[in-house]
């Protein structure tokens, strides 16, 4: 194998982590896999973090702030009309959906069904993950609700639904080889949403 350069070698092993968590799950991977996937020694595993764990945890602050900043980036967040930011959020939702299941699969959602009562640290990191992915429709929401108020709604209580649909629709995904079966779930979500705000098709 090449020897990866000074410095490469913590990322290469994140990567190597992102894909075979997702393709095997947290447990089922090892210290030796994740070397063989990244082309690095033992020795380079332990240089950069102090167990398995620790890499866990600084592979779901790696996906939280890969997926954050590409949905931070996406153009649906210059929409004047912030119930249009969420369709189309939904929309982008729905078109990530069209890669393989692993490919789709949220990194700190799998990881955290894993090991939510084994590690409070990844639970941890999962938990500000899952939450960030929360604030940023939340505040899409918070702004429809100011232009156009729902009693007993907050922006908040939809935030979280969207959460559902998000780990929700994967686990059906992932449990039935279906993926149309989370695609339901956000078709579903729109539908609720559209009524709720009065905002016809």
């Amino acid at each position: 194998m090449s020897r990866p350069q000074r410095g490469e070698a913590r990322a290469r092993l994140i990567e190597a982590a992102r894909s075979l968590v997702r393709h095997k799950g947290y447990a089922a991977t090892s210290v030796d896999d994740l070397c063989a996937a990244a082309g690095v020694t033992k020795g380079a595993f332990f240089h950069h973090f102090a167990s398995k764990e620790a890499l866990g945890v600084a592979l779901v602050e790696d996906w939280t702030a890969m997926t954050g900043a590409m949905f931070a980036a996406h153009p649906y967040n210059s929409l004047a009309d912030p119930l249009e930011r969420v369709f189309s959020y939904l929309a982008l939702r729905r078109e990530i959906l069209g890669q393989p299941i692993p490919e789709f699969s949220c990194v700190a959602g799998t990881s955290v069904q894993e090991t939510y009562e084994s590690s409070a640290l990844i639970r941890e990191a999962a938990w500000a993950s899952i939450s960030s992915g929360f604030e940023h429709v939340r505040g899409h929401l918070a702004e429809a609700l100011a232009m156009h108020p729902v009693p007993g709604v907050t922006a908040e209580s939809l935030a979280h639904q969207f959460q559902v649909a998000v780990q929700g629709g994967i686990i059906l995904a992932k449990a039935s080889g279906d993926p149309g079966l989370a695609r339901e779930a956000f078709d579903h979500l729109e539908r609720y949403l559209r009524l709720l705000f009065n905002r016809p098709v």
